[in-house]
């Protein structure tokens, strides 16, 4: 029995286990109902749209033809998380799609015998667009970074389609409005260009990345949807309902099902085999499409419905570029990594486009200097900042890309320990010495003189409520830690949550591998362990040397971590709160004016040491005299003075004003006319 169906909305019941699938939103009023607003016009007119699509299926005979060709634009919405999937998974998913869609899925010989007869070769080739609605080269793969990448409906599909007259539009999210993919079929969409097209969620895309084979043929089951086919069982996202054997879903040679959820190759719901492997199932092993269902997704392309007829015109296939041979329009490359250490290896890969015959690579610093490979493996001994050059041909034409400064080569062994920072000798941060990572290409951390704890400058980033969710980091060059006994990281921070629920989280990480993994050493919070001044909703600038805090990171073990190529980096979380402030960065330093006194310090005697509460400091005088008595921060600032005037010959003992001191490290010096002494403790 044929059904016509008034409002078909047709979505995606994910293809893998049914403890991994997400939930299918087919007839979901939620989308239909943002576009007609009940207005009963509207209504009518999608019903009107579907019942002419009906006629003209019914009336359709398909003659001799040539294979039908879609351009096909993929839209990457991202927030820079898993969900920016790599074009190499976009190419993956369109060798399944044409797989599929001509009976060149290895597995489809595998249906059961019963339905062999019938497999059908869709015969319709989907191109990556090559060029624009503006007539400009493209590879078919846009990115646009929005925080809509989690929202999925027809808010984020506003953020950009190409016509949908010219181009199939696929739009890739972290998440699909709740499902694993969905799409409005031609006659429910025909007076709403612009939600024509096909949401997906990321990880049902393609069989590499975030895809999995699984989940493959996702969008192949969308794309069935799209040129108007429903589920084998209708119109309705509830297989295995027994009433699904009286509705049908307009294709002749589809048995009637109630629908499967598992993959039962011999179920016989209506009383007749069931074509469990069948594309517009949910039984995850599907192989085919029938011939009936070939006919009717030909007729829907081949209909003025939703300008479906107008995608596969010869003018539009040339329009798209998809019709005409490749031309190198573009050369660009990417690598594996553009910070390493000297003596490693960098991978680059040629993403030059549509046609790419030859290359000639020029590695400056590396070695070798020159390749003509698709993914070069080039090394670099020499510690420095290089340039990369790509010069890509189609045999025709050339097309160059040069990235200056693009790879980063850091010493081995690095900078000689102690690293002290405050940032009063540079103006901006530069490798080798010290690198952004910026993802968003937004604020980040940078050099400032609005405020510092020593000195006039520190780093700073300005963080506004427009960065949440963004993360930036600063990192440090190499530093030679191979003979260290003891590794010390400490710094000043200054920050204020911008109101109560502000929660921004700064992390250090520490590297022993040139940065190729990071250990999590410290992670302070926004609602625990960040704010050193109230809160704050103007832009915060620290005051006053009582809104700074001191840090010690004392969990850095030996010899583990004693390397020659030791790095760390302040990593910063925004929660769209307020700006953050570092300065007097210190890695196995002593203050300025203490480290040369430390040999003297068995002359003075704290206890206990760490301190937790009260504590003494014992102090040997060995002659009579005038006696200065301070205990100092790690910066060499005066935290607070014990004794100023004169002492006697012997032995004396200081209260240390514990509660008066922030958790971290600190000195006792002492200074006589016959020098100067220190010795260090701890506060926890």
């Amino acid at each position: 029995m044929i059904r016509v169906a008034l409002l078909p909305f047709a979505a995606l019941l994910a293809f893998a286990t049914s403890a991994q699938h997400l939930p299918c939103k087919h007839n979901d009023p939620s989308h239909l109902e943002a576009l007609h607003g009940n207005a009963p016009e509207l209504i009518d007119a999608i019903q009107q749209a579907n019942a002419e699509l009906e006629e003209w299926t019914a009336n359709f005979t398909e003659g001799a033809r040539s294979t039908y060709t879609i351009p096909v634009v993929f839209h990457i919405i991202h927030n820079y998380g898993a969900e920016n999937i790599s074009d190499a998974q976009v190419i993956d998913a369109m060798r399944i799609l044409n797989e599929d869609f001509n009976r060149q899925n290895p597995d489809w010989q595998n249906v059961r015998p019963e339905f062999l007869p019938i497999v059908a070769n869709v015969d319709i080739e989907f191109k990556l667009a090559r060029k624009d609605p503006s007539g400009n080269c493209t590879k078919g793969i846009t990115r646009t970074v929005s925080a809509l990448t989690t929202d999925g409906t027809q808010t984020m599909k506003n953020l950009i389609q190409w016509p949908r007259n010219k181009y199939l539009n696929v739009w890739v999210c972290a998440n699909a409005d709740g499902a694993a993919g969905y799409t409005l079929t031609p006659g429910s969409v025909a007076i709403f260009s612009a939600a024509d097209g096909i949401v997906m969620q990321h990880t049902y895309v393609g069989a590499i990345g975030t895809g999995s084979a699984s989940r493959s043929r996702a969008l192949t089951h969308e794309v069935g949807h799209w040129i108007n086919l429903e589920h084998t069982w209708g119109g309705t996202n509830n297989p295995g309902v027994a009433s699904s054997c009286n509705t049908d879903d307009g294709v002749a040679d589809t048995p009637n099902t109630i629908g499967w959820t598992t993959c039962t190759l011999s179920g016989t719901t209506c009383n007749s085999l069931d074509n469990v492997e069948n594309f517009m199932e949910y039984s995850y092993c599907s192989k085919m499409f029938t011939a009936g269902q070939k006919t009717r997704m030909i007729a829907a392309l081949t209909s003025s419905t939703a300008q479906r007829n107008q995608l596969i015109a010869g003018s539009n296939l040339t329009a798209t570029g998809v019709g005409q041979p490749d031309v190198l329009c573009a050369a660009a490359f990417s690598s594996d990594r553009r910070v390493i250490c000297q003596g490693s290896t960098v991978t680059f890969t040629d993403e030059s486009y549509n046609s790419v015959t030859s290359r000639i690579w020029s590695f400056t610093g590396g070695s070798p200097a020159t390749s003509t490979s698709a993914s070069p493996a080039i090394a670099y001994n020499t510690p420095g900042t290089y340039a990369v050059s790509l010069t890509a041909s189609d045999g025709t034409s050339n097309q160059t890309s040069t990235q200056v400064d693009y790879i980063t080569v850091l010493a081995v062994p690095g900078t000689a320990a102690p690293l002290q920072e405050g940032f009063e000798a540079i103006s901006g941060f530069s490798a080798p010495d010290w690198m952004v990572e910026n993802p968003q290409s937004d604020n980040t951390w940078t050099v400032t003189t609005a405020a510092a704890f020593t000195g006039s400058k520190s780093a700073r980033i300005v963080n506004t409520t427009t960065m949440n969710g963004r993360t930036d980091a600063l990192v440090s060059r190499t530093v030679d830690l191979s003979n260290a006994t003891e590794i010390r990281l400490s710094f000043r921070h200054a920050y204020a949550r911008r109101t109560t629920t502000s929660d921004d989280v700064l992390y250090v990480y520490t590297s022993t591998n040139c940065g190729t993994s990071w250990s999590l050493r410290k992670i302070m919070r926004g609602s625990t362990t960040l704010p050193t001044a109230p809160v704050t909703t103007t832009s915060f600038i620290p005051n006053s040397a009582s809104q700074w805090a001191f840090t010690e990171l004392t969990n850095i073990a030996v010899p583990a971590n004693s390397v020659a190529n030791f790095r760390f980096k302040f990593e910063f979380e925004s929660d769209g709160g307020n700006n953050i402030y570092l300065d007097d960065i210190n890695l196995n330093g002593q203050p300025v004016g203490v480290e040369e006194l430390m040999p003297y310090a068995n002359t003075i005697a704290i206890a206990p040491n760490p301190v937790e509460g009260a504590a003494q400091a014992t102090i040997l005088i060995a002659l009579s005299g005038p006696a200065s008595i301070e205990v100092l921060d790690m910066t060499g600032r005066t935290a607070a003075v014990l004794h100023e005037g004169r002492l006697a010959q012997g032995e004396h003992r200081f209260d240390l004003p514990v509660r008066a001191l922030q958790a971290g490290a600190y000195f006792v010096r002492v200074a006589q006319n016959s020098g100067m002494r220190a010795a260090r403790f701890v506060v926890r």
